[in-house]
């Protein structure tokens, strides 16, 4: 299954009572595995969770930490871009030249890199003293 078909199996399982968004995203693990994830609305908005942070979670929880490849996906006109939170998500586990390829369910398809998300991202060096 490509990082497509998963995300976009998975977007169909998304929690998105309130807004209808419904998005969906695909990781690829450094041993290949994919997880995946979609986003999960609450009423109380800010208690929501995102497709990307949900995909990374069960990577973790796999046992997994780094990312080799991204995919997004959403019912929108054009590709949307990851939140500020899972810009940083995805630095954590991804290096700078990861591919993060963001989509719309018609196919329109617009390939970044992690680095290209998050310029001047924080990490862990930034908490050396």
């Amino acid at each position: 299954m490509t990082l497509r078909e998963a995300a976009m199996q998975v977007r169909e399982n998304a929690h998105a009572p309130y807004s209808n968004f419904k998005v969906g995203a695909a990781i690829r693990a450094a041993s290949g595995t994919v997880y995946v994830g979609c986003n999960v609305e609450n009423v109380a908005y800010p208690e929501g969770t995102c497709a990307e942070a949900g995909a990374i979670a069960a990577m973790v929880a796999a046992g997994e930490t780094v990312i080799t490849e991204a995919y997004v996906v959403a019912g929108s006109p054009t590709p949307v871009p990851p939140c500020g939170g899972c810009r940083q998500k995805l630095a954590e586990f991804g290096a700078g030249d990861v591919a993060v390829t963001l989509a719309t369910t018609s196919g329109v398809e617009k390939t970044t890199t992690i680095a290209d998300l998050l310029p001047g991202r924080f990490d862990a060096g930034h908490m050396e003293g």
